[in-house]
């Protein structure tokens, strides 16, 4: 197996220290671990993916992660609830629906809303953190149909028949 010898600076010894007591010892392997997710993160930016981070469950208590790109979004706030949905492509080519469901009458009574009236993006719905979060990953994008406003489906399906970045060469 070839060798090779990579120089660290004085200064960075201490995170290559806890690195190798975290793997157990071999230092080579948290490496390689570490290469492969910088470079699957760097290869996703190129292609145009960036890495999301999305809450979900009960107040959005969980979290998942995943490279992917987003393609439409839509909110809407009535007397009883805010919606706030967003479809992505991952970087396997799956589609990730993520919707967010604020009922008003569960809005926190731990928050004082004139004091929230200071923060206007809560107000208006810009910024809820309450409600449920739902996560539904879908092969295609026909079995988004009818769990997303038609206008929104339409949209993301022209969008998603096209390359993610169109290249200019200007």
């Amino acid at each position: 197996m070839p060798n090779k010898t990579i120089y660290v600076a004085d200064d960075d010894l201490p995170l290559f220290q806890r690195a190798q007591e975290l793997v157990g010892g071999n230092l080579s392997g948290a490496v390689v671990t570490a290469l492969r997710r910088f470079i699957e993160l760097e290869e996703g930016k190129l292609e145009g993916y960036d890495e999301v981070v999305l809450r979900v469950g009960h107040n959005g208590v969980r979290q998942v992660r995943f490279q992917g790109s987003l393609l439409g979004e839509y909110r809407d706030a009535n007397d009883e609830q805010m919606e706030h949905v967003r479809v992505y492509r991952s970087r396997k080519g799956k589609f990730v629906l993520h919707a967010q469901y604020s009922k008003w009458s569960e809005y926190p009574e731990t928050q004082n809303w004139v004091r929230d009236l200071k923060n206007w993006r809560r107000m208006l719905g810009i910024e809820q953190d309450w409600g449920d979060y739902l996560l539904t990953i879908t092969d295609t994008l026909d079995e988004l149909k009818g769990k997303i406003p038609d206008q929104m489906y339409q949209r993301i399906s022209d969008i998603a028949e096209m390359a993610p970045v169109e290249e200019l060469d200007i």
